[in-house]
């Protein structure tokens, strides 16, 4: 599976990815959240990180993450894609290439919890807001 560079040419597609990453895995999100979160990804959390994505052979973007600090801060793949090793590739890259040995997940997201204690993260804490403040809790998790 081919991981290349993503950029502000791809954020279009990679927001299309994004929403319906989310509205596949986090029910708890209300459609105002999505909403408010949109543009803020748009804007700000995509400039933020080192951003790196899977296409299909048309071109097409499969699944993304990104990293900034040693942390996975995004990590989602198109719904229908889910299950075919593009989430555990984008994350062995960011781990052996990006050298990320963090990620936050939500709570209420236990298919994510999950995925992240089969690459080899555990849980080493919790917050009870997430990063917008919102009564979504973090479980903190770290590599090892």
């Amino acid at each position: 599976m081919k991981i290349e560079h993503a950029d502000g040419a791809d954020y279009p597609e990679l927001i299309m990815v994004w929403e319906a990453s989310v509205r596949a895995t986090h029910d708890f999100l209300s459609e105002e959240d999505i909403e408010l979160l949109r543009p803020l990804i748009l804007t700000h959390y995509f400039d933020a990180v080192e951003l790196r994505c899977v296409r299909n052979v048309q071109g097409a973007i499969l699944g993304f993450c990104g990293v900034a600090e040693d942390n996975i801060e995004m990590l989602f793949v198109v719904p229908e894609h889910r299950g075919q090793g593009v989430g555990t590739a984008l994350c062995r890259y960011a781990i052996e290439k990006l050298h990320a040995t963090k990620v936050d997940v939500n709570e209420q997201n236990p298919q994510a919890l999950d995925f992240y204690k089969h690459m080899g993260f555990r849980v080493t804490g919790r917050s009870s807001l997430d990063g917008q403040g919102k009564p979504f809790p973090l479980l903190h998790m770290t590599l090892g």
